[in-house]
């Protein structure tokens, strides 16, 4: 060997398949050669060493080979589980799936009857608020109700008493009005019987004069005596009369001819609503008439004072 030259010193490793066969075309030994080069010369102390890393190296290589064997034959054998697990895998799969999309659609109608549940609870609530202040309008109203069914029944009371008190009074009226109709029958018969020389009731009481079918009084008052019309007719109701009216032509004559005096008398027509309360024409608003001696009927200012003539009926004697 020439001077400079290395030194090669080559090995051979023959390795064994184990339980995986090898592929047809390799079915001899593997022979994996490892080349080691050697320096002469100043390196020859060191060949020792080199030897042993060699047969290190070699062992290493060794056990890479192996683990990598190993590692083969552990994946074949987890994909040989795997294709023989995949049908019962699949198959669970697929349950799995099926149960997961039902409990997916369970869970989106219990979402759907919760919001259904959710929304009937909130209407319920709204309706039970408006029941409830539906309930205290109604309560409010039936205490009204009975306070003002307290007050009718009290009104009704006093009402009740007040009917008891007008029966009470009508009735004492009565008595009062029997009793007045006595004394005015025994006033008239005072009035128009009693003291006339012949002894016969007399068509008008004394100091009045008949003017068929009626009884007259002249008052012949003199100043400051004579009143405004409203006083002369309050004055002949106090005997129980009227101012004088001519209810025909008769009357009138009768009335007229018992007249005396320049100074007219009042009788009982004024003006009511533009229009006289008996016959005569020609009204003014705010007059009354005032007859005087020559038949003479004037429309005058009520607030004028004169004499005036009541009349009330002449009592009736059977012949």
């Amino acid at each position: 060997m020439a001077e400079g030259e290395e030194e090669v010193n080559y090995a051979s490793v023959v390795f064994k398949a184990g339980n995986n066969p090898p592929p047809a075309a390799k079915r001899g030994e593997e022979t994996v050669y490892g080349e080691v080069k050697v320096q002469n010369g100043s390196k020859n102390e060191d060949s020792a060493g080199h030897r042993r890393f060699q047969h290190l190296a070699c062992c290493l290589g060794i056990l890479c080979v192996i683990l990598l064997g190993g590692i083969i034959g552990v994946c074949v054998y987890l994909a040989t589980l795997i294709h023989e697990s995949d049908p019962n895998r699949f198959k669970e799969n697929s349950t799995l799936l099926a149960i997961n999309t039902k409990l997916s659609l369970e869970n989106a109608n219990l979402k759907r009857d919760n919001k259904n549940l959710t929304d009937q609870l909130d209407n319920l609530t709204q309706a039970y608020t408006v029941s409830e202040s539906n309930n205290k309008n109604l309560s409010a109203e039936v205490k009204e109700l009975e306070t003002q069914n307290q007050e009718l029944e009290t009104q009704n009371e006093e009402l009740e008493t007040e009917k008891n008190n007008l029966t009470q009074q009508i009735q004492n009226m009565t008595t009062n009005w029997n009793e007045l109709n006595i004394s005015r029958a025994q006033w008239s018969i005072d009035s128009y019987c009693l003291g006339n020389t012949d002894k016969k009731c007399k068509a008008c009481q004394d100091g009045w004069l008949l003017t068929e079918p009626s009884c007259c009084v002249y008052i012949d008052a003199q100043p400051p005596n004579r009143t405004t019309w409203e006083e002369a007719q309050e004055d002949c109701k106090g005997k129980n009369s009227d101012l004088a009216v001519a209810h025909d032509s008769e009357e009138k004559e009768a009335i007229n001819t018992n007249s005396f005096g320049p100074h007219g008398f009042w009788i009982g027509l004024r003006v009511v609503n533009s229009k006289w309360n008996s016959w005569i024409a020609a009204p003014v608003d705010g007059h009354c008439a005032l007859l005087f001696k020559n038949k003479k009927w004037s429309s005058v200012s009520c607030e004028e004072k004169h004499q005036w003539i009541c009349q009330k009926k002449a009592l009736t004697l059977s012949v």
